[in-house]
């Protein structure tokens, strides 16, 4: 098998829900991404790139099915260069990485692209067709932001809860309260605020030019859902989103049965933005005439019953490390995907010799958004850009996955 190497990684500032990015279609978002990330390599020719691999977790909307060759031709690449799309839902972006790495590892290709794109703000409604002709009735319309929708009526209906119930239960397994969670989410917004000011996501941002009504598009430059002034007085304020809230003490170490501790402080935003890796083996290093950020080592993917899908990352973590021949011992990051708090505490406290001062050292979902089909091409990346600036070491990205999943990428420089 060759050795994969990734040269270069960007992403889009990523926008909230409504916001700056609204009116940036997902596939000009992606062709954007893919644009830019190839006038940082001016050496490579942009006929030599043999496949474009990008995530997406909706597709049901201005994506057109499959925006990876989408994004392709938008982005002025040759019409030779093909395009797929992908979809493991909130890991589609990272899925979409690994399978472009096996494809260079199993000798396929020697150069290619991965990423992903989402834009929730533009996910459209859908309206099932009827089973019968002239229907009498009301007929129900779907919004395909976020969660289940037409689900099947054979599926258990424990494991077709809202991602926030699963959340809840995973709180409740671990005993972790709000104030708990609500101090890792604050720990979060300071983390990516410090980020921010200290440009430590300079490396990997590409500003989007958004189009106004009136005059030249203004350069969209900077994370939207960062909050610096973020305090536990005002997260305290906010009612739980999936339950109600307990009678008992807010900050209770073990929440009482059907108290609710997971509000949209200490969750995930509804976010858009893009993400691009260039991705080569030894052969196609030497045409880009650049030092490599890092190279992929291991990687790993596991599933557990799906109203716990957000531990999965524990066991997809623990493959990915021990396929690379490292313990977490041996890490100098590692990006878990905030999708919740209570999540991401879940997956820690399962991690008996993980050291949490390595998680997410520049804030995470939490603070800086999570785009389905971009966050886990996003997450790679800023490990790759971690790696490059420290001068080496090794690095995680994992991300749990609705309906029961987790996907682990190991990188080591």
């Amino acid at each position: 098998m060759r050795d994969v190497y990734i040269v270069d990684a960007v992403r889009t500032p990523i926008g909230r829900y409504n916001g700056a990015l609204a009116s940036v279609r997902p596939d000009d978002l992606a062709a954007h991404a893919v644009r830019a990330l190839l006038d940082r390599t001016p050496e490579l020719d942009p006929a030599r790139i043999e496949d474009v691999y990008l995530g997406n977790a909706n597709g049901a909307g201005e994506e057109n099915r499959n925006v990876g060759r989408m994004a392709a031709l938008l982005a002025g690449l040759p019409t030779s260069v093909p395009g797929v799309t992908v979809n493991r839902l909130c890991a589609s972006g990272l899925e979409a990485v690994i399978q472009a790495a096996r494809a260079v590892a199993a000798g396929d290709a020697s150069v290619v692209l991965a990423g992903g794109v989402e834009s929730m703000t533009r996910a459209p409604y859908v309206l099932p067709k009827n089973d019968r002709p002239f229907p009498a009735g009301h007929t129900e319309l779907y919004s395909t932001t976020l969660g289940w929708r037409m689900v099947n009526p054979r599926m258990d209906p424990q494991w077709t809860i809202p991602l926030g119930e699963s959340a809840e239960l995973i709180a409740d397994k671990h005993g972790i309260g709000r104030e708990q969670q609500d101090e890792f989410a604050l720990a979060s917004h300071r983390k990516a605020a410090e980020a921010q000011a200290a440009g430590l996501f300079d490396a990997e941002l590409v500003p989007v030019p958004v189009p106004q009504r009136k005059g030249d598009p203004v350069p969209y430059t900077t994370d939207e859902c960062v909050r610096p002034d973020a305090s536990l007085a005002a997260m305290a304020k906010l009612k739980p989103s999936f339950r109600a809230a307990s009678e008992g003490s807010w900050g209770s170490p073990r929440p009482e049965a059907g108290g609710g501790t997971v509000t949209a402080a200490n969750a995930s935003p509804l976010n858009d933005g893009a993400a691009a890796l260039l991705l080569v083996d030894e052969e196609g290093l030497a045409a880009t005439g650049r030092e490599p950020l890092a190279r992929i080592s291991a990687t790993g993917v596991h599933a557990v019953d799906p109203q716990y899908f957000g531990l999965a990352p524990v066991e997809a973590t623990n493959r990915a490390l021990a396929r690379a021949g490292r313990t977490f011992a041996d890490l100098d990051v590692l990006e878990l995907n905030e999708a919740f708090a209570a999540q991401v505490l879940g997956c820690v406290a399962e991690w008996p010799e993980f050291d949490p001062a390595v998680l997410n050292p520049q804030g995470g979902a939490i603070a800086l958004g999570h785009p389905l089909g971009a966050s886990g091409a996003r997450l790679a990346g800023t490990v790759a850009h971690q790696l490059a600036r420290r001068g080496g070491g090794t690095g995680v990205a994992t991300l749990c996955i609705g309906v029961g999943q987790g996907l682990a990428l190991v990188l080591e420089r």
